[in-house]
């Protein structure tokens, strides 16, 4: 067999691992190991699989994820996140819907002290859904909303996928983190937006809240909620003026998360116990299909696909608009079935050919790749921020109930996607002013 029909074996070999639901990092791996046995010899598959593995591992900007999930760990675990969804809904909940537009805005303030989207929608949906069903709030609005804002922890600095993104196509991890800002600051309006016009339309979606703060209260709510605040201006100013690193600046925010869980009477031996707990499994989860997808990577190289997509796609001519329509397509369909960062991971070799033979700016196409995961969360019927919800809120909603609530925030989805392909410089202005 030639080199480009053993890769392309071992790629049918890791679809079929996939679907006898093998985890999505073992499966990389044992068909990367299989694809260089084949194609090099055993000696060769155990000795880059060792010497990758730990170039991998040694990466200095792959430290900035512990370090992400770490500060939002501490930030949930010590409740610094109830603060600021209180000072939303005393702000906010004048409006049309101003307890589902509370729990938005609140998840974007919390995604700058988490960088996990799945994180955000399990908290938020312990946190906000019974309040907005006591309210007698649609629950398939309360936890669409949920489902929905959960998805702006992977734009709004920090971002895991980014960092991943980063290091798999050697970008700028900080021009990644702050191209991010715009997208998640535009998704988080077309939430409120689209919020806004069904309560409008339905006002028996959301009936007008019957709370009444004074102003003192509501000051006295916002200057509570300062952490994550102080948290987001560390992060992102710190990123924009190249005075700290991604790992630095994650360092940071979980300093001011643990300084202020401290200062607030919150900080507890047991909370940190569970926020480091939780670090080290998700930090070793991400990191065993990371290194899967490298090996896979090097598989790739070494039977010539790249190459040879490359020729092909400048063979035929191919517009850039079919090939973004396609890879659209190709995400959302299997963003039904696989994990967010695993989808990104399994299939960035596959995309990068092509996106080096069109000459795309690598920034501007991993906010796209981002937001196609970040669909995937919540494309039925097996979107894995639904599950997430459905498990936050127990047997209180039933999971269709959840699907047909989140099928609305899939159409703004759709608007936001539009506009960050035409118009790249919602992306890519942020970065363009850096250092």
């Amino acid at each position: 067999m030639s080199p480009v029909e053993i890769g392309l074996s071992c790629i049918g070999l890791l679809l079929v691992l996939l679907a006898l639901r093998i985890p999505i990092g073992v499966a990389l791996g044992l068909a990367a190991f299989t694809g260089i046995w084949w194609l090099r010899g055993s000696s060769a598959a155990f000795s880059l699989m060792g010497a990758t593995t730990f170039q991998f591992i040694a990466h200095w900007s792959l430290t900035a994820i512990p370090m992400f999930i770490l500060m939002g760990a501490i930030a949930f675990h010590t409740g610094l996140t109830r603060t600021l969804y209180d000072a939303g809904r005393a702000w906010l909940g004048f409006l049309p819907g101003g307890l589902a537009i509370a729990t938005n805005v609140s998840s974007a303030g919390f995604a700058a002290a988490s960088g996990s989207s799945v994180a955000m929608a399990g908290a938020m949906s312990r946190l906000a859904v019974p309040e907005m069903l006591r309210a007698k709030y649609d629950p398939g609005l309360a936890t669409g909303v949920v489902a929905a804002s959960g998805t702006l922890g992977a734009f709004i600095p920090p971002s895991i996928p980014f960092v991943l993104y980063a290091v798999f196509m050697e970008a700028s991890v900080g021009q990644l983190l702050m191209a991010g800002i715009i997208p998640g600051l535009l998704t988080m309006l077309a939430y409120a937006v689209l919020i806004v016009v069904r309560v409008k339309v339905s006002p028996e979606l959301a009936p007008a809240s019957g709370d009444r703060y004074e102003m003192s209260e509501k000051v006295r709510l916002l200057i509570r909620s300062w952490p994550l605040p102080v948290i987001v201006a560390g992060v992102v100013g710190g990123l924009y003026t190249g005075m700290v690193t991604a790992t630095e600046a994650g360092a940071f925010g979980a300093s001011v998360a643990v300084i202020a869980a401290v200062l607030q009477g919150a900080f507890s031996w047991s909370a940190m116990k569970e926020a480091v707990a939780e670090t080290v499994r998700s930090t070793a989860a991400i990191f065993l299909i990371a290194i899967g997808a490298v090996l896979f990577s090097r598989m790739l190289t070494l039977s010539q696909i790249p190459m040879n997509v490359g020729g092909w796609v400048e063979g035929y001519a191919v517009s850039l608009w079919l090939f973004l329509l396609i890879v659209t397509v190709f995400y959302i369909v299997l963003g039904m079935f696989l994990d967010p960062i695993g989808l990104m991971l399994v299939t960035l070799p596959v995309l990068a050919p092509f996106v080096m033979a069109f000459d795309v700016d690598v920034i501007w196409f991993g906010v796209l790749v981002v937001k196609f995961i970040e669909i995937g969360l919540l494309t039925p019927p097996i979107g894995l921020n639904l599950f997430v919800v459905s498990a936050g809120v127990g047997n209180r909603v039933p999971f269709g109930t959840i699907v047909r609530g989140t099928v609305w925030f899939l159409a703004a989805e759709a608007v936001v996607l539009i506009l960050l392909m035409s118009f790249p410089g919602l992306s890519l202005f942020l970065p363009s002013l850096m250092y």
